[in-house]
């Protein structure tokens, strides 16, 4: 019974050992992480209150997923305001495996300057890399990045690296940290204070916060794999404005590996839109990358819905189409009704607009190219068949538009040009030749339109005709 006694106090003893030493070991090293735990980090931010809200949540979904096909050797990581959508967050966390931080919105001091951009409000979250104190290094990504190889040599610069796109001023649009708690509450100091900031943004004020960028070294990764320290400038091939391609239509930077396209340029022509494709040919790039890692599952139900209306439209206004061989005939104006056929008129005028205008509304923004520009055609020539079929107007002078569109973007995704700037005057030229001809067409609309009117084939004057026209029987 003794011996029962002091061998379980013996154990107990040990227990209590194993645990101390756990905690003593927990202690000594709290800087270490589970085995297997990535050292390095890709990280975006993601933040609400824009119409675009959506796009650079897909934006963003791509590029991760097109970091995780490369087969990058780092965590993925999104920096969330605390208002994205909780089934965003759920889906990036399960579907992309990626790591999601969330943080409040910091507040922008800079939003009364006459040059600031609302668009901006919300860019400094940005600032929330430097709180990622569980890497050794993070890779700070915009979302309207396009990859082309994996860049984990990144990983080996030091605390703070950036590109020059611009001569004097380096681009935000992908930079490379050392997380520091010091430096992200250093950096929060700087914004109470009203550091100078040029444009209100993130930009604005990490090129205030490190004036001396532009004297660093080149990066050069060690070929031991060893990290260096201090600030360096990143070679062009990490961020290559996208406007480099569209002059030579190919890639040929020099200065280090062409690995990563940025598109910093006009906002509304940025990769993901289906219309940005053949108006500036990566966007078809963009959109492989789409297709191959995330699909447009979200927008096909749409586009499924979209197509059977225009189609049903195109059925309906052909077999409601008026009988011309019942209407009247009185070609003695009437001043009464004056100021309803000029009405008449401007209404044909703004419903051809609103035939090429808006199947583009509807169409959703981040589809394929192929897929929008097809909807959009089938969506402009169904809404024509409204205007030709409800106002007898001649079908050619109405869908000369279509055409023209349809030619337009055959001359822009002509694969054969030699550079940029001889598709720029291809372009140019065919719009030139393009403008009489339209012009020609929309005359001839209004002149089919008066000859419609003079016939009094719109309102004709009571008590000359007992028959009614068919037209105002459908219409």
């Amino acid at each position: 019974m003794e011996q029962r006694r002091w061998g379980f106090v013996l154990l107990m003893l040990l227990v209590l050992v194993l645990l101390t030493w756990t905690t003593a070991a927990e202690d000594a090293a709290p800087g270490l992480v589970a085995v297997g735990a990535k050292r390095h980090a890709y990280a975006a931010m993601m933040y609400m209150g824009t119409p675009r809200d959506y796009e650079f949540y897909v934006a963003t979904r791509v590029m991760m997923r097109s970091l995780s096909k490369l087969r990058v050797d780092a965590d993925l990581v999104v920096i969330a305001s605390d208002d994205v959508p909780i089934e965003w967050v759920q889906a990036m966390k399960e579907e992309d495996k990626v790591k999601v931080v969330t943080v409040e919105n910091l507040k922008n001091p800079y939003e009364q300057q006459k040059n600031f951009n609302v668009r901006f409000k919300l860019t400094l979250n940005k600032l929330y890399a430097w709180s990622l104190v569980d890497y050794d290094r993070v890779v700070m990504l915009d979302s309207d990045n396009l990859f082309l190889q994996g860049t984990d040599e990144l990983f080996q610069c030091g605390q703070f690296c950036a590109v020059f796109i611009n001569p004097c001023i380096f681009h935000t649009g992908l930079f490379v940290l050392q997380p520091s708690m010091n430096v992200f509450k250093d950096m929060l100091h700087e914004l109470q204070v009203g550091r100078s900031n040029p444009d209100g943004a993130d930009q604005g004020f990490l090129a205030s916060y490190f004036p001396d960028l532009l004297d660093r070294p080149m990066f050069h990764p060690p070929v031991n794999d060893t990290k260096l320290v201090g600030t360096y400038r990143l070679p062009l091939g990490y961020q290559m404005d996208a406007s480099y391609y569209y002059l030579k239509l190919r890639w040929s930077i020099p200065c280090g590996p062409n690995s990563v396209i940025t598109f910093p340029s006009a906002p509304w022509f940025k990769p993901w839109y289906w219309w940005s494709w053949p108006v500036l040919p990566l966007g078809l790039s963009w959109h492989e990358q789409r297709r191959k890692n995330l699909g447009y599952t979200a927008e096909l139900p749409i586009m499924l819905i979209q197509t059977v209306i225009y189609l049903g439209i195109i059925i309906i206004t052909r077999l409601a189409r008026p009988n011309l061989s019942k209407l009247c005939y009185n070609r003695r104006p009437e001043k009464s009704l004056a100021f309803i056929h000029s009405m008449l008129k401007v209404v044909v005028l703004w419903s051809i607009i609103a035939t090429y205008t808006v199947p583009f509304i509807l169409i959703p923004r981040t589809i394929h190219p192929i897929l929008g520009w097809s909807l959009y055609l089938l969506g402009a020539a169904a809404l024509a068949s409204i205007a030709i079929n409800s106002f007898l107007l001649a079908p050619l002078p109405v869908l000369t538009p279509w055409f023209a569109i349809l030619a337009a973007l055959g001359v822009m995704a002509n694969p054969w040009y030699s550079d940029g700037v001889v598709r720029a005057l291809a372009v140019f030229a065919f719009a030139f030749c393009c403008a009489p001809l339209l012009w020609i067409q929309l005359s001839k609309v209004m002149t089919n339109l008066q000859m419609l009117i003079d016939r009094e084939a719109f309102f004709p004057r009571l008590g000359e005709s007992s028959q009614m026209s068919e037209f105002n029987k459908l219409y």
